[in-house]
C-alpha cells in the first residue's frame, strides 16, 4: 500500500452507479471518466478518520501549491451525508441512509480484483450494490475560481456480493429456486465542510454471479485485466436526484 498522506484504502463499502469497465461522460462533449459512488458506513469510523486526514493533507498541498498560500474559507470536499439531502434538496435514496456518500473518478481504467487478487474479467460480477474496498487519492483543485478537494479513483477489490441497486432483479428473484413462476421483485432502490457539487453521473450495472463471501479477505497489489462494459439503462443520481447525469469530483 502507498504511504502517500492523501491516499486511502477504505474498509468494506458498498458501490453504486458503477462505471469501472467503460468511461462515462456527464454530458455530450465532456470527457468520459471511470467512476463509482462509494457508500461508507458511518459505523466505520476508522475509514472516515483516514479520509479526514487525507483531505487535510490534500488541503495543505493546495495551500503550498495551486492555492498560492491561501486556504479557502470554506473547504469544498466530495463527502456528502447520506442521511441529509442532495444538492437539489431531496433526500438521498434508502441505500445511502447511515452512510457517508463519496464519488471518485479517474481518466484511466483502474484494476478490479477479487479476494484472491485475481483480475475480474467478467463484467457481470461488478455491479451497483456489491461490496468492495476502494483506493482513493484526494487532491486539491482550482477551477474557474472554485477551490476544493477532489477524489481520484484507484484500484477496486470486490469483497462480497450484495443486493443489486437500481431496480434490477437477480436470477433467484426472477425464477425462484423451484422452477416455479416468475417473481419480479425490484431491488430497493464529515461535518464542517461545504459539499462539492457533483459533475458526473453513473449508470446501472448487471446483476452479480455467485462466489463471493461476506467477510474481508487478505489484500495485496492488484493486477490488471479488463473487459468491455455493456450499455446500461439510466439511473437516478443519488447526489443530484436527476436522471443519469449526476456528478462527481475526480481525475
Amino acid at each position: 500500500m502507498t504511504n502517500e498522506a492523501t491516499n486511502v484504502t477504505t474498509g468494506q463499502v458498498r458501490l453504486s452507479f458503477v462505471h469501472l469497465f467503460q468511461p462515462h461522460a456527464n454530458q455530450p462533449g465532456q470527457e468520459p471518466k471511470y467512476s463509482t459512488t462509494i457508500l461508507i458506513p458511518k459505523s466505520d469510523m476508522a475509514t472516515m478518520q483516514r479520509i479526514n486526514a487525507a483531505i487535510e493533507a490534500a488541503a495543505q498541498k493546495g495551500v503550498a501549491g495551486i492555492w498560492n498560500g491561501a486556504r479557502p474559507p470554506q473547504l469544498k470536499t466530495p463527502i456528502w451525508d447520506g442521511d441529509g439531502v442532495r444538492q437539489n434538496g431531496e433526500p438521498f435514496g434508502p441505500e445511502c441512509k447511515g452512510h457517508w456518500v463519496l464519488t471518485a473518478s479517474s481518466k484511466q481504467q483502474q484494476a478490479i480484483v477479487d479476494l484472491n487478487m485475481n483480475p475480474i474479467i467478467n463484467q457481470t460480477e461488478v455491479y451497483s450494490g456489491m461490496y468492495a474496498r476502494v483506493n482513493i487519492n484526494f487532491f486539491p483543485f482550482s477551477n474557474s475560481g472554485n477551490r476544493g478537494i477532489g477524489a481520484g479513483l484507484g484500484p477496486v477489490q470486490k469483497v462480497a456480493d450484495g443486493e443489486p441497486l437500481g431496480g434490477r432483479v437477480s436470477a433467484e428473484q426472477a425464477f425462484g429456486g423451484n422452477g416455479g413462476g416468475v417473481g419480479y421483485a425490484p431491488a430497493p432502490a464529515p461535518q464542517g465542510w461545504e459539499q462539492v457539487p457533483p459533475q458526473q453521473g453513473y449508470g446501472q450495472q448487471p446483476a452479480p454471479q455467485q462466489g463471493y463471501g461476506q467477510a474481508l479477505g487478505a489484500y495485496g497489489q492488484p493486477q490488471q485485466g479488463y473487459g468491455q462494459q455493456p450499455a446500461q439503462p439510466p439511473q437516478i443520481d443519488p447526489i443530484t436526484g436527476k436522471p443519469q447525469n449526476g456528478g462527481i469530483w475526480g481525475i
